[in-house]
């Protein structure tokens, strides 16, 4: 069995990772950039290493980098995890010929099937259905352009090296090809440094279901059943579940044996994931094949009971199967959401920031969390925005999606932008509740999914009253500490003063930026409180009408009375943060210093910055240039995607304020354009 581990790899799935091992008696080796020094997943191992600076080139992708350091560290193994470098042939050439353990398959089987036009090849082979499409060694612009006419629109276009969405692209009609084969080419050299597309037909509204399987060098190899993934944003999934609500029988039967075909064709060795396009009538199609665990591997853990990672370790190192197919079983329903630093009301850029805190409930009674960041983590603009995922089980897909809706609204993540509001929107919605979605659900529901971000005046003045409360608490405790008498007047954060009380004045920063002043006065009950609005909008009464039994530190649910009206409200409290959940809603806020006036605006339009941190790859215009609003400026890309910057107004370049290859920081202006009303003042 190994006996050290080096985990090359970060964030969560690093932790995830560690867990195992500390249960299997494994020691662990973690490896940090300069941007990851005090991670969690160093935190948590049970030595590191520091292997580059905080760009993944010279850190995570630095494989002479992590030899050296599995060398130092005497390890007698490397897991890659997923992502980074955990499909790289090269990688796992390099471990063996270093005498190391590669917790994956074998150099060959990543090399054929990470190439995703000789992994179609070796199906067809096999037997296995593919998706109709081309995927030959011509290259040329003519060339797959006269394929896409033969296939017949609309078509994908995918890069044959990769995974994870980047570089696909789906071309409707003709005109639109060639921009869109450049654009594709580009993302998929940047991301893998190979420029080579295939194309496939495109099955409109399909649904991407996956077959987890597990091979020895024994020639054992089963299947843990299937995974629904269909709801995804840039063909990035969001939310996973098992087993599939839309496959079983024959079809589980059928699948699940081209999946045992498709492993045995490569000779494949440990964890592996074959991934399935399922059309309208009821046939799948091989799309790909995964060399590595998945992300989403935690749902059939939940389902089997099993740990995927113990077999990774125990199949690496020579052992058979734990199991064999008649003794694996399917129990209950698991789903699994993933919470992103993204900010889906702009279209998912990445975000950057430091965790305030991340809450949420214990993980117990069917809950799973698995994360990589903890309070005071900084959330960098270098690697994959995925953050922590959320997994809940219990006996049936009804009773997990109930399960899962009640999770979230105790969830918070506070300091950086989110995708929370999303995850709740889809777990609620009636199209998730009925298991009809498919891979077109957020291009067609996103509107209906995303909740509107204005923050109800009731929800405001009860945030309002829990703040004041909060503050008085933090104050009393402060005399404890202090040993100060916390009966003393003088102790009250109330406002009081001689002749009566001016009330305490409060405000918040929603999503909606720094909105009016709440002026909280005491009303005839201590439970009672009268809130007025500074803009003189109305004034509401607060009525609180329950308390909390015990009460918790992160997490409580209040009734209220808000002129009459009983509003019930989930509350997360880590000030100066508020979480307040009423009615399906909830509403992250932020306590401002109420007495600082706010700044004045920018003209935003007349100087578009960079929606996200990285670098320009492509200038589209030059000073001197006439833009309309709409027109492309220039290509940016960071955090795994690529962004093209558009102008806002109609106008005259009148400056460039940085070159290609410059990389800038989120919210820099980037270009000035002289509008056209400007230049008629």
């Amino acid at each position: 069995m190994i006996s050290r581990l080096l985990i090359a790899n970060r964030g969560e799935i690093a932790c995830r990772i560690i867990r195992s091992c500390n249960r299997l008696g494994i020691a662990t080796i973690a490896v940090f950039s300069a941007a990851d020094r005090r991670a969690l997943h160093v935190r948590m191992a049970d030595e590191s290493v520091h292997i580059g600076a905080a760009p993944a080139a010279d850190s995570y992708l630095n494989i002479q980098a992590l030899l050296a350091a599995a060398k130092a560290s005497r390890a007698d193994a490397i897991h890659p995890g997923y992502g980074f470098l955990s499909e790289n042939a090269e990688f796992a050439r390099e471990c063996k010929k270093n005498g190391l353990i590669f917790v994956g398959p074998d150099a060959e089987t990543i090399a054929s099937m990470g190439n995703k036009d000789v992994a179609k090849t070796i199906m067809e082979k096999a037997g296995v259905p593919v998706v109709p499409g081309y995927h030959g060694a011509l290259q040329t612009d003519q060339e797959l352009q006269k394929a896409a006419r033969r296939i017949g629109w609309p078509v994908m276009i995918k890069p044959c090296a990769g995974g994870g969405g980047k570089g696909m692209r789906i071309v409707r009609e003709e005109s639109a090809f060639t921009e869109a084969l450049h654009a594709a080419r580009r993302e998929a050299l940047s991301s893998f440094g190979d420029e080579r597309v295939l194309l496939e037909k495109f099955l409109e509204n399909p649904r991407h279901v996956e077959v987890q399987i597990f091979a020895d060098r024994h020639d054992n190899v089963v299947h843990l059943f299937e995974r629904e993934c269909s709801i995804q944003r840039r063909y990035q999934k969001i939310i996973e579940e098992a087993p599939c609500p839309s496959v079983a029988g024959d079809m589980r039967r059928e699948m699940t044996a081209a999946a045992i075909t498709a492993a045995r064709a490569v000779g494949y060795q440990n964890a592996g994931t074959v991934e399935f396009i399922l059309d309208r009538d009821g046939r799948f199609f091989f799309m790909e094949m995964n060399t590595r665990l998945q992300v989403e591997h935690p749902v059939t853990e939940m389902i089997t009971g099993l740990d995927l990672v113990e077999w990774q370790l125990r199949v690496a190192s020579g052992e058979k199967l734990p199991l064999t197919q008649e003794q694996i079983s399917c129990n209950g329903h698991a789903i699994e959401v993933r919470i992103y630093a993204e900010n889906p009301y702009r279209d998912f850029l990445p975000a950057t920031g430091t965790v305030t805190a991340f809450v949420h409930p214990p993980p117990e009674n069917g809950l799973r969390v698995d994360s990589g960041i903890g309070d005071g983590d900084e959330v960098g603009i270098h690697y994959d925005p995925l953050q922590a995922k959320l997994i809940v089980h219990d006996k049936s897909r009804r009773a997990a999606t109930k399960k899962l809706q009640a999770v979230l609204q105790r969830t918070a993540l506070f300091g950086v932008s989110n995708n929370l509001p999303l995850l709740r929107g889809i777990a609620a919605s009636e199209i998730f509740a009925s298991a009809g979605m498919d891979t077109g659900f957020l291009d067609q529901h996103l509107a209906e999914v995303l909740p509107d971000q204005t923050t109800p005046p009731a929800i405001l003045a009860i945030a309002a009253v829990v703040a004041l409360k909060e503050r008085n608490i933090a104050a009393r405790n402060a005399g404890v500490d202090a040993g100060q008498d916390t009966g003393s007047p003088w102790r009250k954060a109330d406002a009081w003063r001689l002749g009566g009380t001016a009330g305490s004045l409060l405000r918040f920063h929603d999503a909606n930026g720094p909105g009016t002043g709440i002026r909280v006065m005491p009303a005839d009950s201590s439970q009672s409180h009268c809130c007025h609005f500074t803009d003189d909008r109305l004034t509401l009464n607060v009525v609180e009408i329950t308390r909390p039994a015990e009460p918790n530190p992160d997490w409580r649910e209040l009734a209220w009375q808000v002129d009459g009206q009983e509003i019930t409200t989930s509350i997360i409290c880590r000030d100066p943060w508020l979480q307040l959940c009423a009615d399906g809603q909830c509403h992250e806020l932020r306590r401002l210093n109420p007495y600082l006036s706010d700044k004045e605006s920018a003209d935003e339009d007349a100087h578009p910055g960079s929606p996200l941190p990285g670098k320009i790859v492509s200038l589209l215009v030059a000073e001197g240039d006439r833009v309309e609003t709409g027109d492309k400026l220039l290509v940016l890309e960071g955090m795994k995607m690529e962004y093209t910057l558009l102008a806002r107004t109609a106008g005259t370049v009148e400056k460039i304020l940085y070159r290609e290859g410059d990389i800038v920081e989120a919210e820099v202006a980037l270009i000035d354009i002289l509008a056209d009303e400007a230049a008629i003042e």
